[in-house]
């Protein structure tokens, strides 16, 4: 192995484990020069004038659940929807935000696409599902084309962050799921940022059974821990294929790593999701599972994975 990725990869690890991004140095402390996000920590240190509002409209809502994935294409806004739709199922008040600001899904899956946000006098009305009364944000709703790209610099996506979180009326809610792109980026930040306060109950690692994808679990799981941001645990999607015609399930990916992975890990595997085309038609159509496949095998292990997010504590 090359002694100068040794060298580089000792560098990052002191770096990220002595960095001030928390503190009232952040951005600002020697071990800040040259690092890529320096202006964006310089930009939100210190007091925050939004921040006070922010915990308020937050502190209305019971449960927060942050998804995550260390890599795209793992399913990881289908089962964000998904989840929501089975706590709704539940009869709880729910709320989706979509802070995957360049790629947002959650528009489409939740069938709101074409819907307008509406300021009010309380603020940003958000959208709603048909299903379940799913209250929706999205950056899709406040585009003029549903195919114009977003093409942003951290900082603004920052801005927007909080804005979804200071200036919606998502009134009370028992859970908001809050469903954020691949890896870890500003969006994350940000988030993770201005929740500090009001305590999220944690993060759901969304993953496929491939060996390749537990290497960034790995680190999704790292930045988890580095930032303090309690793992509620892993949930396997795509966890074999059902046979539309028998309902026969084939194991079509490799690798039976996630159980070693939750182990060393010390984490819990929540639940193990199918790939199930009616799901697939679901999320093309923008329908509930719930109501267009009650039979589909993909039910039982939703309802079994909602059903461990209301045991969570209130916290």
């Amino acid at each position: 192995m090359n002694p100068d990725m040794n060298l580089l990869d000792d560098k990052q690890d002191d770096a990220l484990s002595g960095c001030p991004a928390e503190t009232e140095l952040a951005g600002r402390s020697s071990m800040c020069e040259g690092c890529p996000g320096q202006a964006l920590c310089q930009q939100q240190s210190g007091v925050d004038p939004d921040q006070e509002f922010i915990d308020i409209r937050m502190n209305a809502i019971l449960h927060k659940i942050i998804v995550v994935s260390g890599k795209g294409g793992v399913g990881k806004s289908t089962l964000a929807a998904s989840l929501a739709l089975a706590l709704a199922q539940q009869k709880k008040r729910v709320g989706i935000l979509d802070v995957d600001i360049c790629g947002p899904s959650i528009s489409q899956l939740m069938s709101v696409q074409g819907q307008k946000v509406i300021n009010t006098q309380w603020g940003w009305k958000p959208l709603q599902s048909k299903h379940g009364k799913i209250k929706v944000m999205s950056v899709a709703s406040l585009l003029d084309q549903a195919e114009s790209a977003v093409v942003w610099r951290g900082p603004r996506k920052t801005q927007l962050i909080k804005q979804f979180l200071k200036n919606t009326f998502w009134g009370k809610l028992d859970y908001l799921i809050i469903d954020t792109p691949p890896g870890t980026s500003d969006e994350h930040l940000t988030v993770l940022k201005v929740l500090k306060n009001t305590r999220p109950d944690g993060a759901v690692i969304v993953t496929t059974p491939q060996t390749v994808a537990m290497d960034t679990i790995r680190k999704e799981i790292d930045f988890c821990n580095k930032m303090k941001l309690p793992i509620l645990g892993l949930v396997e999607n795509m966890s074999g294929f059902v046979c539309p015609c028998c309902q026969e399930i084939t194991h079509v990916f490799s690798g039976n790593g996630l159980e070693s992975l939750a182990k060393e890990s010390k984490l819990t595997v929540l639940e193990k999701i199918p790939l199930d085309q009616a799901l697939v038609r679901c999320c093309e159509d923008g329908e509930s599972i719930f109501d267009r496949y009650p039979d589909s095998s993909v039910l039982n292990p939703l309802e079994r994975l909602a059903q461990r997010f209301l045991q969570l504590p209130n916290r």
